[in-house]
């Protein structure tokens, strides 16, 4: 049982790692360019949340193929079930069913699951983190008339 915490835990902090990275270059790129004046602030907005959200996802994907991963290396997922789709179900809490881990390793499912809830949840502050920047940032520029001269 600790070794399946131990493992857990090691797949887990892998994954903050990769979302704190992301989310460190996304709300400084995000603040650079709200202060754009090349798009009108509307376009500028959906911009930067349609850029956020999909780096985000980008993310989550990495991270579920981080627990693939982990799942493959200890051996976790039953012989023939697919270890992308075992560490997708799991990290979304989906929990279909139809794959269940082998009888030594049923923790690290619950434990992907907490860690997928956790980066899910962090991922929604960071996109209201970014969106608070950028209409910072947009309500402080100019008005558009006083751009051009």
């Amino acid at each position: 049982m600790l070794l399946q915490f131990v493992v857990g835990a090691a797949a887990c902090i892998c994954n903050i790692a990769i979302h704190a990275l992301v989310m460190l270059v996304l709300v400084r790129v995000a603040q650079g360019a709200a202060g754009s004046t090349r798009l009108g602030p509307s376009l500028l907005l959906i911009t930067i949340m349609v850029a956020t959200v999909s780096v985000l996802m980008m993310a989550h994907g990495l991270e579920v193929l981080v627990w693939a991963l982990t799942y493959a290396m200890v051996g976790a997922v039953p012989a023939g079930a697919d270890v992308l789709y075992f560490a997708f179900v799991n990290y979304t809490t989906l929990a279909y069913g139809d794959v269940l881990p082998v009888e030594r390793w049923r923790l690290i499912g619950p434990t992907t699951a907490m860690c997928g809830v956790l980066m899910f949840g962090w991922s929604t502050a960071v996109i209201f983190e970014v969106l608070r920047r950028a209409l910072a940032a947009v309500s402080a520029l100019p008005p558009p008339s006083s751009l051009v001269r």
